[in-house]
């Protein structure tokens, strides 16, 4: 498997040794059949779970109907999505595409083309995608190596700091952009009432104001979207990963009198908001309001937080616990890809980000039972992982 894949796929990605067949719910099966408690979710994207039956028989309807024509003609998913996206926001208006750096690639267009202005300021440690662009906002130098040069439009500042974002406000900035919780970055929560303080910030200066919201939206992190979480109101942000339900979908969400900048010809996805993908995330989007995930991510992530502090107290290798909802980091003294190992070994799948910060981002449909067997391993892998490190 491995010798066929590097034969023929390009390596970009350092895989993990198995593969994934099946999946229900929380729970996922490799092809020889052996069971997992999915802990990561395809990377924030399975909120409602894997395979969820409501999203399954959207596809499966459409499917049999028509998968695709394009945007020259109107698509009646698409104007259904949007509607739901709009009554679930507060107002805003959309524009689909496929991915999150597709959605902040057209909410940097937008910014520029509303403000007349170029500069965009975002944080260091953030992560908005791997296009040229996308990467230029991003503020951590190992994903932008042997790629550059980088638009010189975009400047970095301390997150959570809001003098330092204060003083690189200059007249041409056009935007402030940031994760309301920096996931690439080790599940970095803001200050208390930082967030606000940027939104204040950025009404004095007349700067907009855009969140990135593609790792924590879709009740993630206990609300449908994490600048409901901080109380803050953006005026744009995007989102993807869990929005289609396992279907690839992006959308960038600004308030009608800012999306009005953009014209036909503008801006443009030949697959954006396409009868498929939107009637997946129209169908996601239900389940998370039907099944209330918003607060069952609050209430199973208080939890799972909870029993992890229960854990550092057992495992002085457990430097810090934090995370909003069912998007949690624990910070270790040594590097976790190891553990993340022994854990996939005894049929848990977690994931190591910012190389000491193992990320929990399961699906919210998981069972309390299921996070009692997840912490049951965990600590089984850190009793070995404390005393290979001794």
């Amino acid at each position: 498997m491995k010798t066929e894949d590097e034969r023929y796929i390009a390596r970009t990605y350092k895989r993990q040794p198995i593969a994934l067949v099946r999946g229900d719910g929380a729970k996922v099966w490799d092809f020889e059949g052996k069971e997992y408690i999915d802990c990561f979710a395809g990377l924030a994207v399975l909120n409602v779970g894997h395979s969820h039956p409501k999203v399954v028989r959207a596809i499966t309807v459409q499917a049999e109907k028509i998968m695709h024509t394009s945007n020259v003609y109107y698509i009646l998913p698409q104007i259904e999505l949007a509607k739901l996206l709009h009554d679930i926001s507060g107002g805003y208006r959309s524009f689909f595409c496929n991915s999150g750096a597709e959605a902040n690639e057209a909410a940097i267009k937008l910014v520029r083309k509303y403000t007349k202005k170029s500069e965009i300021i975002c944080a260091k440690n953030s992560f908005h995608g791997r296009t040229i662009t996308t990467l230029s906002a991003t503020g951590q130098e190992k994903y932008k190596k042997d790629f550059g040069p980088m638009s010189r439009e975009f400047k970095h500042v301390e997150y959570g700091n809001i003098r330092e974002l204060e003083s690189a406000i200059t007249d041409d900035t056009a935007a402030v952009m940031l994760e309301p919780i920096q996931g690439e970055g080790g599940v970095v929560v803001p200050p208390e009432g930082y967030l606000e303080d940027v939104r204040r910030l950025c009404d004095e200066t007349r700067t907009l104001f855009v969140l990135d919201e593609v790792q924590t939206g879709f009740c993630r992190t206990g609300a449908m979207f994490a600048w409901q979480l901080f109380g803050v109101e953006p005026d744009i942000f995007t989102v993807a990963k869990a929005l289609g339900g396992g279907f690839p979908i992006g959308a960038m969400l600004a308030k009608p009198g800012i999306m009005d900048t953009f014209r036909a010809g503008d801006h443009a996805s030949t697959f954006g908001g396409a009868h498929l993908a939107c009637t997946a995330a129209k169908a996601a989007l239900e389940v998370m309001l039907e099944e209330d995930l918003a607060k069952r991510a609050g209430e199973l992530g208080g939890y799972l937080k909870e029993r992890l502090e229960t854990l550092k107290e057992k495992h002085s290798i457990i430097k810090e616990i934090r995370g909003h909802g069912l998007m949690v980091g624990m910070e270790m003294d040594i590097p976790c890809s190891d553990i993340v190992d022994l854990a996939r070994k005894r049929g848990l799948l977690i994931n190591c980000t910012h190389d000491t910060v193992v990320r929990f981002l399961p699906p919210l449909v998981i069972e309390k039972y299921q996070l009692d067997r997840a912490l049951e391993i965990l600590d089984e892998v850190l009793d070995e992982a404390g005393i290979d490190c001794i």
